[in-house]
């Protein structure tokens, strides 16, 4: 389970795309040793948003087409798949799927796009922190799911790759109320390693041809990193994506961290197959804020509540982008996002900076404003 593979990979053209992919499964046994006929696949992609696909949110459609190929040659059935932001509804489904450029490949290819809504809660005894989840209902139709996310920073959490993707198999709106609580980013990442436990998919490729940095997962750059990454665990696979971005120590993410701690990877264990890894030296790491039970634990509470303060990080809207669709405070968790004249104000001492402003917003109208004294002490 620690293997990751790595091809190096310069475009999404199809020749170039059928022989890497190829490869990469072929170090891992081949398609054929996962896929069996008959089988109903879910490819669980990155479809954050209705997003075209050169601006690098959701995983490339064309990855999705030559992999869903591979997977019908052997005799299975393929079902794209996954819970955006917002509100978990087929019409608005429909519009994220033409948008980023699912619909046309599963109309070319006669792949079947998910428009089941429908989810059911899921016990989980083995979750370090969450016990149970509500889950959609594609997961446990599944005879298999093959887990597709896209090489992005993350302003939240530091990265978001393998096991953050799979975050989208929590319907819709309900994802706001994991947000909610679990406030403490490392928290929420140990939440979302929990998830990535039950969910279990049986192989994870990542789409780091054109990733991200910067603001992500929406707000970023694209940005060319020129992999393909595969592995049996989404784990190890995120372990392998953050030095190939270059972030050192590993724990500075921190799922990464939660992994370790819980024993769910040793990073020392990592064996990594095919191509080289070459750590990235020029990429965008945004800052995280720092755990607030630090400061809480080394000072009064008086103190902590006045340090925190001006460190925390805020969503700032920006008047010459935003276009008054709401969809911001349609979506803040905790509710204290409202539209004043067709403008979005905060209120921001309910604000729990999950940014979920940010990451769902059509417009890149929302930016994440840091504090002089925050821009020092989380300084690289």
């Amino acid at each position: 389970m620690s293997e990751v593979v790595l091809k190096k990979c310069n475009s999404y053209q199809d020749e170039e795309l059928d022989t890497k992919i190829e490869e990469l499964l072929a170090e891992l046994g081949g398609l054929s040793s996962f896929v069996k006929k008959g089988q109903k696949v879910v490819l669980k992609t990155n479809l954050l948003m209705g997003k075209k696909p050169e601006t690098a949110v959701t995983t490339n459609p064309q990855l999705i087409a030559v992999l869903g190929k591979k997977i019908q040659a052997l005799g299975a059935e393929v079902i794209i798949a996954d819970s955006p932001g917002g509100p978990f509804k087929e019409q608005l489904l429909k519009r994220a799927y033409a948008k980023s450029g699912l619909t046309a490949v599963a109309e070319k290819y006669n792949f079947k796009l998910n428009f089941n809504t429908d989810s059911k809660k899921v016990e989980f005894s083995q979750g370090k922190l969450k016990k149970s989840f509500q889950v959609v209902d594609f997961v446990s139709e599944a005879d298999l799911i093959i887990n597709l996310p896209k090489l992005k920073t993350h302003g939240l959490t530091m990265y978001t790759g393998g096991v953050k993707n799979l975050f989208g198999c929590i319907p819709g709106v309900i994802k706001a109320d994991y947000h909610l609580r679990m406030q403490s980013v490392y928290d929420f990442s140990r939440m979302l390693n929990d998830l990535a436990l039950l969910i279990n998919p049986t192989l994870t490729i990542m789409d780091a041809v054109i990733g991200m940095d910067g603001e992500g997962p929406s707000n970023g750059n694209p940005k060319r990193f020129n992999y393909l990454l595969a592995s049996r665990s989404p784990f190890y696979l995120d372990l392998a994506a953050v030095k190939l971005l270059g972030i050192n120590p590993v724990e500075r993410v921190p799922s990464i961290k939660a992994a370790v701690e819980d024993s769910i990877i040793e990073k020392d264990k990592l064996l990594l197959k095919g191509d080289e890894l070459i750590p990235f030296a020029s990429v965008e790491i945004p800052r995280i804020e720092k755990e607030s039970n630090l400061l809480d634990r080394r000072m009064p509470d008086f103190l902590a509540d006045i340090l925190e303060a001006l460190l925390r990080p805020k969503p700032v809207f920006k008047k010459d982008k935003c276009v008054g669709c709401g969809n911001c405070a349609a979506n803040c968790p905790p509710e204290v996002i409202t539209m004043v004249d067709n403008f979005p104000q905060v209120e921001l001492d309910g604000c729990i900076r999950c940014f979920c402003c940010q990451e769902l917003c059509p417009y890149d109208a929302v930016e994440i404003k840091y504090p002089l004294l925050a821009r020092i002490f989380f300084a690289k």
